[in-house]
């Protein structure tokens, strides 16, 4: 048994058991591939998948529960590289962040810029992506920190952290009849074409359930990522916005008028999450405490030491 077949075993996982694609992402050949798996699956003298003709269909019974171990032993040798590079180096190393556009924007940037000032020999990595590549980052090791609203919660393996709450708000241009027309509801934003978040961003979820619960179907005639594609369209007089509060400034935007709509959708929260069993940095440890003080270090890495058999929901503070 040795560590290429195990990359192997959690790659062909992650490959929805494609061996081209797996000889690919280890940059070796296809033959080899399949020789690793058989090779492993006489040594341990269980079969790991099935198989129709060639091809790989899925994980069997031992399959499964051989690769919750592979994973785990995977994470550990990942772990004992950053335990060395700890004592080796206190002050620097690789440090990924995984979050979404509005967290990177409008969120983080004081707090990126008293990390660089405090661990200057740090690498930080600030990967800007959706939701779901936040998990599959964090999952596969490839990221340290996940933050985002959507997607990390409900992962049994990762540990996630409420990091802060937030509201929804509307963006329209100056002079637009909505602000003179009193309390804001659903209905009156339901008489115009609406720009908002696309799907899976942004408490997007949130903004459809208000909209359902209400009977009212929204003329949705664009959706973005970010909230500045949408200030710009609403700028455009495209449509009226739907937007995270944060993400508004009045010295910048000054073109826009922001109405406020706590009580029309549901609060939002974005999370902060690790991967369960990862060891990490000092360093991280400490970006994590400047972004949520109240939250001790000991009841971080308590939970991200938790196996998934033993994992509770969130930790709140």
């Amino acid at each position: 048994m040795n560590l290429q077949q195990l990359r192997i075993i959690r790659e062909a996982i992650r490959q929805d058991f494609n061996l081209t694609e797996v000889a690919n992402a280890l940059y070796t050949s296809q033959p080899g591939v399949s020789k690793h798996i058989r090779d492993l699956e006489d040594e341990l003298g269980v079969e790991i998948f099935e198989r129709r003709g060639k091809r790989l269909l899925r994980l069997t019974g031992p399959g499964q529960e051989l690769a919750t171990v592979v994973d785990r032993i995977l994470v550990d040798i990942q772990n004992l590289r950053r335990i060395a590079d700890q004592f080796a180096n206190r002050e620097s190393g690789h440090f990924v962040v995984a979050t979404t556009h509005t967290q990177a924007r409008y969120k983080l940037p004081r707090i990126i810029r008293w990390f660089k000032g405090d661990y200057p020999k740090v690498h930080l990595v600030l990967h800007q992506c959706g939701p779901r590549e936040i998990v599959e980052m964090l999952l596969a090791g490839e990221a340290d920190i996940g933050i985002a609203t959507e997607a990390l919660d409900g992962e049994d393996d990762l540990a996630t952290f409420p990091y802060y709450s937030w509201h929804h708000a509307v963006i329209v241009p100056q002079g637009h009849p909505l602000q003179t027309r009193g309390k804001l509801t659903l209905e009156a934003i339901g008489e115009y074409p609406v720009i908002t978040y696309h799907a899976g961003f942004t408490g997007r979820s949130h903004i459809d359930q208000a909209f359902a619960h209400a009977g009212i179907v929204p003329d949705i005639v664009l959706s973005a990522i970010d909230a500045d594609i949408i200030k710009t369209y609403v700028s455009e007089g495209l449509g009226v916005g739907i937007i995270a509060s944060m993400a508004f400034n009045p010295e910048q935007d000054r073109g826009l008028a922001l109405l406020e709509a706590d009580d029309l959708f549901p609060l939002n929260t974005s999370r902060l999450a690790v991967r369960r069993g990862a060891w990490l940095r000092g360093y991280v440890y400490a970006f994590i405490e400047k972004l949520l003080p109240d939250l001790p270090e000991n009841a971080v890495k308590e939970a991200v030491r938790l196996l998934r058999s033993n994992s509770s929901a969130d930790i709140n503070l």
